[in-house]
């Protein structure tokens, strides 16, 4: 897929927003109530500094890949550090370099930012998935707990 094209989230990708991001879901198992849906994309095409930042992978065209994205402070650093939430590639899409071209993007808007620090979670099950991140990024001994 060398016509892969990265840009950022519109209104007019509402749709297909919603297909990639349930797919993300499903995958993971889980689901949100519509308020969390409609929040979520109100929240994406905000202009708060706060709030998560959306880009698309198009091919052909069609929407195939999203990632959101956040920049946020570090007690530790003195610049912000950005915290890559979601990376979805339809599974059409998947092995073409589309999730590569979704992270490098997200480092790019970093480095604009001044946001030198990118980082992510994955499930341990997420195998594909872990071998592009294990070529692309560092893994860390970090354990993630919950309340």
């Amino acid at each position: 897929m060398s016509d892969i094209l990265i840009r950022p989230l519109r209104a007019t990708d509402e749709a297909d927003w919603r297909r990639l991001w349930t797919g993300y879901l499903d995958y993971y198992e889980t689901t949100v109530p519509e308020v969390v849906y409609a929040t979520t994309f109100a929240r994406l095409l905000g202009d708060d500094p706060q709030d998560f930042n959306g880009l698309i992978a198009e091919s052909g065209g069609r929407a195939l890949g999203l990632t959101h994205y956040l920049f946020h402070r570090h007690c530790w650093k003195v610049e912000n550090v950005c915290y890559l939430q979601d990376l979805y590639v339809d599974p059409s899409a998947r092995g073409t370099g589309m999730g590569r071209r979704l992270i490098e993007a997200v480092y790019a808007a970093a480095d604009a930012n001044g946001t030198p620090a990118v980082y992510w979670l994955t499930q341990d099950f997420n195998v594909a998935g872990r071998r592009l991140y294990d070529r692309i990024g560092k893994l860390t001994p970090f354990i993630r707990y919950n309340r």
